[in-house]
């Protein structure tokens, strides 16, 4: 790879805070090894990264609150960029002056809309009219509609789909670009090494049925909707939340007052989720929206089937009755029901398809995705 004058291109890549254990990061941990072995010269600009090894541009304006911060950040960058020579530049955070932008978070408006599905009237309004979020829905305008934008990564066909419906994107920018997993991490074996061991920590029986949600904003990935859809379904299941949410107690209390507290385990933040896909039987997402979370992908990549909802791009990967189920986030008799069908035995059966329909999504092949992409608007 380089660039039309023969030098090595210089990229750089914008992340407002690093995450050890986010789904970006891990996007571009594996980016930035794919370009640097074509001898790509990478710049990582962001707000806080610890621990970087001094390849980055760290900039932290003073802030006070979120609006600020991102606010602050993004007009740190755009000037940051305008001193500095880069061939390319792509960005994770809403600012217009980057060339590409991976819409990893999806569409805020979307979000803002399934939302308001769970709030009241009032609730929803104040949500609206709240400056930090018109400030995202206003920057997430002025990217899509930016003419300095050369592409969008999308990772599913529904936030594609989103984009050029409500900000008249042309196609051809939006390029489709889905999540990858590590099925040699994530893989069925793992339930022979740890299952037995994980149930008799938490005090799990050998037999139970247990379903398993993984995801930290308990709002917005549905941990409410999981469990009344856990308690109205047959066969008394257990469950396990693992992730993190500021009203975390609130959850535990929904499910005690829901029949569940001898049923369901809230673990927390995990260092390692795999213990608890080998000791679950299902996956359950009921999310009001997610662009294409990885950890459906790695439920899916250790054999567990996915019940999962229509605003969530991980739905794309679900065969129906065949790897999981798809149903309204909404609709907790239909969730239940699909947790119902959910035998030890049927799970067993859908979680092999359900590998199978994700043994094609290989790190080194997103890999090879983005660099094809980089290298046609280098030399574009």
């Amino acid at each position: 790879m380089s660039t039309t004058s023969g030098l090595a291109p210089r990229i750089a890549l914008v992340r407002g805070r690093y995450d050890p254990s986010g789904g970006a990061e891990r996007f571009v941990q594996i980016a930035v090894a794919a370009l640097k072995s074509q001898g790509a010269s990478i710049t990582i600009v962001t707000r806080s990264w610890p621990d970087h090894d001094g390849s980055a541009i760290v900039l932290d304006p003073f802030h006070v609150g979120s609006l600020w911060r991102d606010r602050g950040f993004a007009a740190a960058v755009c000037a940051e960029l305008k001193r500095r020579r880069f061939d390319l530049v792509q960005s994770h955070e809403r600012i217009a002056c980057c060339d590409v932008y991976r819409a990893g978070d999806g569409v805020h408006a979307e979000w803002l809309a399934q939302r308001a599905r769970v709030q009241s009237p009032l609730a929803a309004f104040a949500t609206r009219m709240s400056p930090h979020h018109r400030y995202l829905v206003a920057a997430e305008r002025a990217l899509f509609t930016s003419p300095a934008l050369r592409a969008v990564i999308c990772n599913s066909e529904m936030v594609r789909r989103e984009i050029a419906q409500r900000f008249g994107t042309s196609l051809d920018k939006l390029v489709l670009i889905r999540n990858a997993v590590d099925a040699a991490m994530f893989n069925p074996g793992l339930r022979g090494e740890m299952r037995e061991a994980v149930r008799q920590q938490l005090a799990i029986p050998e037999r139970a049925n247990v379903a398993l949600h993984v995801g930290s904003g308990f709002e917005r990935k549905g941990v409410a909707g999981f469990l009344a859809a856990l308690a109205k379904a047959p066969g008394a299941m257990w469950g396990i939340v693992v992730g993190r949410d500021k009203r975390a107690e609130r959850y535990a209390a929904l499910a005690r007052r829901l029949g569940l507290g001898s049923r369901v385990r809230f673990v927390g933040t995990v260092s390692d989720v795999r213990p608890y896909y080998a000791t679950a039987d299902s996956f359950v997402l009921a999310t009001l929206y997610d662009p294409f979370p990885n950890a459906a992908l790695e439920a899916m990549a250790s054999a567990l089937p996915v019940v999962t909802t229509s605003h969530c791009g991980a739905a794309e990967m679900v065969t129906e009755g065949e790897s999981g189920f798809v149903r309204d986030a909404l609709d907790t008799a239909g969730l239940a029901d699909a947790l119902g069908r959910l035998d030890p035995d049927t799970a067993a059966r859908m979680g092999a398809n359900a590998r199978d329909a994700v043994s094609h999504l290989a790190p080194d092949l997103m890999a090879r995705e983005y660099l094809a992409l980089y290298q046609r608007l280098l030399h574009r």
